[in-house]
């Protein structure tokens, strides 16, 4: 009986510090692609962004015209497969007059959206 305590004892302890445990992968927040990006205009209402990118994580609380998308991205894996992305929209007057973040605004972005 003592032997049978001690074996499943062992067993348990190497169990969790193995690195053949499963660990799984937890992506959260806004998963953003350079193509949905692509799609974005100076002049777009609220409503044309959120169709396009979706609705934002964050919502600044004391300015509802900066919306925030972030994503993240935690391997269960690997460290070198995290990743971060963030972007930035603000509004005035209801249209878009701003974009910053990890993705390449397009060219087109520029030309004014005709309502």
């Amino acid at each position: 009986m003592l032997f049978r305590v001690l074996a499943l004892s062992f067993v348990l302890s190497i169990s969790a510090c193995s690195s053949w445990v499963f660990r799984i992968d937890i992506p959260q927040g806004n998963y953003l692609e350079q193509k949905d990006i692509d799609k974005l205009q100076i002049g777009m209402t609220k409503e044309q962004v959120k169709f396009v990118l979706g609705s934002p994580v964050v919502v600044d609380s004391f300015n509802d015209n900066t919306w925030h998308y972030v994503y993240r991205f935690k391997s269960g894996r690997s460290e070198k497969l995290n990743a971060e992305k963030q972007f930035t929209v603000k509004f005035e007057e209801n249209l878009l007059v701003f974009a910053e973040g990890d993705f390449e605004l397009p060219e087109s972005y520029n030309t004014p959206m005709v309502n």
